[in-house]
């Protein structure tokens, strides 16, 4: 069998981001920086090193400044040549993103995930497609989409990246209840924000997803759930009765950066990996 593509990743960044205002109110979340790189470039990075070739925003009219980021600065460059600085040139716009496609949709609306994945319906011309988080940073040897997109080559079907979550995590998150089929996990059922009392696991999913296009068809007719919004896991619930779909406990350190704790745990450990900052951290 041949390696399944993975050429289409949609990135849903239209949130408010409120959790780290005031800093928001005019940086959207996932440019802040990891050090010298935003949330945004590393998760970009991931759907590239997986396959992709078209990297999708869901974004809001407020987030310009990630367009602008990946768009190229020839004014910059010229300067940065002008003032012997060339070597820069590549940290600013480095060859990997040359042969890539960007592309933007608006969420005019909060509306939950379900409903943000929803605005690239149109946009999706391959049978599965990519969905990244930007606020769970994943900092690993082989990217986490990649791993999910080796399981998607065995399995030709949906699947999930899950992580172990703590008790007192799980009202948090999408839990699953799946039965062990060698390496892989098979869903039998998927439950939002459960309690600790309901939850039938504690494996959680997180911001990466490889998904069928049925699912936009699920998500037309799914009605608003937890909080009044269109939440994903119950569409994901829904295609479960016609299609099967794969979890996969993924490998490397993860970081929720959508919280304030998760944000400056991910700098240290970065730092901790950096020759230059090794020093400071051990201070």
């Amino acid at each position: 069998m041949s390696e399944a593509q993975l050429k289409q990743v949609v990135f849903p960044v239209a949130g408010l981001g409120s959790r780290f205002l005031p800093v928001t109110k005019s940086i959207p979340k996932e440019m802040l920086p990891i050090i010298d790189k935003p949330l945004i470039q590393f998760a970009v990075e991931e759907a590239i090193q997986a396959g992709a070739e078209e990297i999708i925003f869901v974004t809001s009219h407020t987030k310009t400044a990630i367009e602008d980021y990946f768009s190229k600065n020839s004014e910059l460059e010229t300067r940065l040549r002008d003032s012997n600085k060339s070597e820069l040139i590549q940290t600013i716009y480095p060859d990997y993103l040359k042969n890539i496609k960007f592309s933007f949709v608006r969420q005019n609306e909060p509306n939950g995930l379900g409903h943000a994945i929803l605005q690239a319906k149109n946009l999706i011309t391959e049978d599965f497609f990519g969905i990244v988080l930007a606020d769970d940073l994943i900092l690993s040897d082989v990217g986490c989409l990649k791993q999910l997109k080796d399981i998607h080559s065995k399995t030709n079907s949906s699947v999930l990246g899950v992580f172990s979550a703590s008790d007192s995590e799980l009202k948090n998150y999408g839990v699953i209840d799946a039965t062990q089929e060698n390496d892989i996990l098979k869903l039998n059922s998927i439950i939002e924000k459960p309690s600790i009392n309901e939850a039938p696991s504690n494996l959680a999913v997180f911001g990466r997803y490889i998904l069928s296009k049925s699912i936009f068809n699920i998500l037309e007719e799914t009605k608003p759930g937890l909080n009044g919004e269109i939440q994903l896991t119950d569409a994901i619930r829904s295609s479960l009765s016609n299609d099967s779909v794969f979890a996969f406990e993924f490998q490397g350190r993860r970081f929720d950066c959508g919280s304030k704790e998760g944000y400056v745990s991910a700098i240290v450990d970065r730092a901790s990996h950096l020759e230059n900052f090794r020093e400071i951290v051990k201070k």
